[in-house]
């Protein structure tokens, strides 16, 4: 006799309601500061290459942090961990209201708040990003980065315009905005937690991947959720620099993971230092900080479409075939961009390009959280970040200073060369190019384990 296991209802799962909605909460106060703290520090500096400073040391800060990040949520429960990074989030955000109130931001006080918040983010953002995995199984991975992706797009949708509409009235505003998004999150979070006691979930410091204690079900689906604040015990006498070696090298020993990092890394680089370059030369033309934010507004618009898309997808096409694809339209429309200078134009393009991204990041982070096991889940999270994203604080300097030294259209020719190689790259990557659709991701994984 078969027995036949029903597909997790994704959205029958209170958990993952209550993760997403903390999630959520917090991602939007980061989508206001980011898109504020450009325009801010060209209004308060009237500078590109300055405001490309301030942008660089947030992003350099950010990564920094994430390997701290990393270790820490591998140590500790990581819905622990989400809790108090939304309070820092509220006490660095208030913070920030405060300097805008007195009038006080400057190009030290605006670099300051951005490394703090960046460094918070870069704390404890890992432990979130790595709880999914413990409350929604494998069988509903895809699905969920899918929604995740569709709810990043729903972001940018919003955030563009209420982030200009908030810059408009005052930056104090937008402080005030992330505040209240930062007590969300936190309140959500105290909700996951108490939701998880409830539950009877205890953390016994076991690896999260064996059995455990009143995380018992006859459901495979309500063991995996059953797992929220479990993390692996580290190693008796061992060192936090000897645990993050250990993600590091366990990722880049994993030809289907660690090898296609450069290529992340290259088009990260490549693309948004393009999309920067766009903020920065329409601010410096003059249009109005809410016309910037309803460009961005646009472009979430057909992010949310792709997004929609990305769950029809990713079941039926292999992950290497949308990554590759993704790619190249990417690469395409960088070239393009280089050459239209209109606000119509712009959203066109940038609109056309980024449709393809919610299926490509949905396929390529479902099966990088398939195929890592939790006990590593976060410094491996941490070790793909860093990896994949190592160049990104140089984006904005390409932006600022490629601006201020050659100009628009030479600058978006540098992105554009670096979104080709990037393509040129993943062409050539065989463990790319062989990953399958999501049904084969748990067995194309296996392959590669070691004993």
């Amino acid at each position: 006799m078969t027995t036949v296991t029903a597909p997790h209802r994704l959205w029958q799962n209170p958990r993952y309601l209550t993760w997403l909605v903390s999630d959520t909460s917090k991602g939007l106060a980061a989508a206001l500061f980011a898109f504020a703290i450009p325009l801010l520090a060209l209004i308060v500096t009237n500078d590109p290459a300055q405001a490309g400073i301030i942008g660089g040391a947030g992003m350099a800060a950010r990564l920094v942090f994430t390997l701290a990040g990393g270790v820490l949520a591998d140590r500790h429960p990581r819905i622990v961990l989400m809790l108090i990074g939304a309070l820092a989030g509220i006490l660095l955000s208030g913070a920030f209201t405060v300097l805008a109130l007195l009038d006080a931001l400057t190009f030290g006080t605006l670099l300051a708040a951005n490394i703090l918040l960046a460094a918070r983010g870069g704390l404890f953002d890992v432990a979130g990003e790595s709880a999914i995995k413990e409350i929604v199984p494998d069988d509903a991975m895809g699905r969920a980065q899918a929604a995740n992706q569709g709810r990043d797009a729903a972001l940018q949708l919003a955030g563009g315009p209420l982030g200009g509409l908030l810059l408009g009235a005052g930056g104090w505003l937008v402080g005030v905005a992330m505040t209240l998004c930062h007590g969300i999150a936190a309140a959500t979070a105290w909700m996951l937690h108490r939701q998880a006691r409830r539950a009877g979930i205890v953390d016994t410091g076991a690896d999260a991947d064996e059995p455990r204690v009143g995380a018992s079900s006859e459901n495979p689906a309500a063991d995996a959720e059953a797992e929220a604040d479990a993390v692996a015990a580290a190693p008796a006498g061992s060192s936090a620099w000897a645990e993050l070696r250990e993600g590091f090298g366990w990722l880049l020993s994993r030809p289907d993971l660690g090898g296609v990092l450069l290529i992340i890394t290259i088009i990260n680089l490549g693309f948004n230092a393009a999309i920067t370059t766009v903020i920065y030369a329409l601010q410096q033309a003059g249009y109005s900080e809410l016309l910037i934010g309803s460009l961005s507004a646009a472009v979430g618009a057909v992010m949310l479409v792709g997004a929609v898309v990305a769950p029809l997808l990713v079941p039926r096409i292999r992950a290497g075939v949308l990554a590759i694809s993704g790619l190249s339209v990417v690469a395409i429309g960088a070239i393009v961009l280089s050459m239209v200078t209109k606000p119509w134009a712009i959203v066109v393009v940038l609109g056309a390009s980024v449709l393809l991204l919610p299926s490509l990041n949905a396929g390529m982070m479902g099966y990088f959280m398939v195929a890592t096991p939790t006990r590593l889940l976060g410094r491996a999270n941490s070790a793909a970040g860093v990896l994949g994203m190592g160049a990104l604080p140089l984006a904005p300097l390409i932006a600022g200073f490629g601006l201020s030294w050659i100009g628009r259209e030479w600058t978006m020719l540098v992105c554009a060369a670096l979104c080709v190689l990037a393509v040129a790259l993943a062409l050539g990557n065989r463990a790319l190019r062989a990953l399958p659709v999501e049904a084969r991701w748990a067995e194309h994984a296996r392959q590669y384990e070691t004993a």
